[in-house]
């Protein structure tokens, strides 16, 4: 078992965020590391935040972590927010509306860099939260970038993904987009003492109405942040729909097409890690020049001609 793996064992936190820095940065030991991960696996509850920036995703993950607490249970969070484009940094402003769990050693949050990656997560994130798992936390909360309707990737890594809106602020034309409405487990409406809510809610049931099976209905839950109301019946209902996903056959099928979907996208990372090794390496391939005035899809085409010989070579 990987070093790093054993300190996690043995309940070492730094360990835990340098295990995190080492997927982030495409350690050469990832995978092997991450295979170790999966063996101490423990079966957290993975939730999942996401919605528009200024729906009040960070206050929600704060009050919802007081709840879980409550229990007894342990939480991690992990926190995605967006890369500049110029210095390649990010503001990491999640741990501020958080700070008040900063000395609870049965709390643990980590901010994430998107790095440039779409869908409203890092390309760590799933790494990071079975982590998070293997250390032995009870619950994985996942927090995403706020970007709107391309914030779909979070369906792919939690067993629970809640879509939180707010009322008169252009969040009932996005409920309408098919993307938000399909990755929703469950719908929060944030700010619940705006004007505006009973026409939001109105609108979240007809839809939901629409889309229901016979043995399961997407819900509905209201929430004050500022007053500490409705978090209480979200942790309530999230726990429910973790319920309903471990005992029937339809989460059985979502846990097997996030499996297959996370082998598929492991493969992928491998097979462009290899391409793009051979193509800065390449001294006697004889490959075309990475100019913009050559075809691209002859140039992709020829480059990956020439790796699958120079594979079959070797």
């Amino acid at each position: 078992m990987h070093e790093i793996v054993e300190r996690i064992k043995n309940k070492e936190v730094r360990a835990l965020a340098r295990a995190i820095t080492m997927v982030e940065n495409d350690h050469p030991d990832k995978l092997e590391l991450l295979s170790d991960v999966f063996s101490l696996q423990k079966q957290a509850i993975y939730v999942g935040l996401t919605g528009s920036p200024g729906a009040g995703k960070s206050s929600l993950v704060n009050r919802l972590i007081s709840q879980i607490r409550k229990e007894g249970k342990t939480v991690a969070v992990i926190a995605v927010d967006p890369t500049s484009p110029f210095s390649g940094g990010a503001l990491l402003g999640d741990r501020v509306r958080m700070n008040e769990h900063f000395i609870d050693d049965g709390v643990y949050i980590r901010s994430m860099a998107t790095r440039g990656s779409l869908g409203g997560l890092a390309r760590a994130t799933k790494d990071a939260v079975r982590i998070c798992d293997a250390f032995g936390f009870d619950v994985v909360i996942v927090e995403t970038v706020g970007v709107g309707q391309s914030e779909l990737d979070i369906m792919k890594i939690v067993d629970t993904t809640a879509v939180v809106l707010t009322p008169n602020s252009g969040d009932v034309l996005q409920i309408f987009k098919a993307g938000i409405m399909e990755i929703a487990d469950l719908f929060v409406i944030n700010k619940a003492d705006l004007d505006g809510v009973r026409k939001l809610k109105r609108l979240l049931r007809e839809l939901v109405m629409m889309t229901a099976t016979e043995d399961h209905m997407v819900d509905i839950v209201k929430t004050i942040t500022t007053q500490n109301e409705g978090i209480d019946e979200l942790w309530e209902k999230i726990k429910e729909h973790h319920d309903y996903l471990y005992s029937t056959q339809e989460g059985k099928r979502k846990r097997n097409a996030q499996f297959e979907l996370e082998v598929y996208e492991l493969i992928r990372e491998e097979i462009w890690r290899e391409v793009k090794t051979f193509i800065e390496h390449d001294h006697d391939n004889n490959l075309p020049a990475m100019d913009s005035m050559n075809d691209p899809y002859k140039l992709a085409k020829d480059v990956l001609v020439k790796w699958k010989e120079a594979e079959k070579v070797e």
